[in-house]
């Protein structure tokens, strides 16, 4: 691979990176100007793809997107992110587990589909498809092989208690 191949895998690797996958959900304070981090056991561009493979990561500041798979591509007009196997999607709030994940930044929004599993703190969610605005924050559950959604809730405790 030639020294400017490598060049322009790197930026576009860094371009797809910046995509606000990981820096909107994060507070006003740390989210554009984080630094953006990635890896995985191997990389392939071809075209305007960018493919991570093997133990595959996105981070940027206290978000993360974790995968087996994790491939990119940029446009004018848009870009979109496709994550498969053992997809994590992290932020300081809770943790989006699930087979498959689709980010698109024209909308802000990542799909998770597959054994969705949402956490957020001892609170658990279960279904088949998770839709979740990275921007709004706002979150629609889909059911599971059942048909429906499942979660164990659990009171805020007052700390007299």
């Amino acid at each position: 691979m030639s020294k400017s191949t490598v060049l322009k895998t790197v930026a576009i690797a860094l371009a797809l990176a910046a995509m606000p996958t990981l820096g909107e959900a994060q507070s006003a304070a740390d989210s554009t100007n984080a630094p953006i981090m990635w890896g995985a056991d191997t990389v392939e561009y071809v075209g305007e793809t960018l493919t991570l493979r093997g133990k595959a990561e996105l981070i940027q500041g206290s978000n993360r997107l974790r995968a087996d798979r994790i491939s990119g591509f940029s446009q004018t007009t848009e870009s979109r992110i496709e994550a498969s196997g053992d997809v994590y999607f992290v932020t300081p709030e809770q943790t989006i587990r699930g087979d498959r994940a689709t980010y698109n930044t024209a909308d802000d929004t990542i799909v998770l589909t597959g054994d969705v599993i949402l956490t957020q703190g001892e609170n658990v969610m279960t279904g088949s498809r998770l839709t979740y605005n990275i921007r709004t924050e706002s979150a629609r559950i889909e059911g599971g092989s059942s048909g429906r959604v499942q979660g164990v809730f659990y009171p805020e405790r007052s700390s007299g208690n």
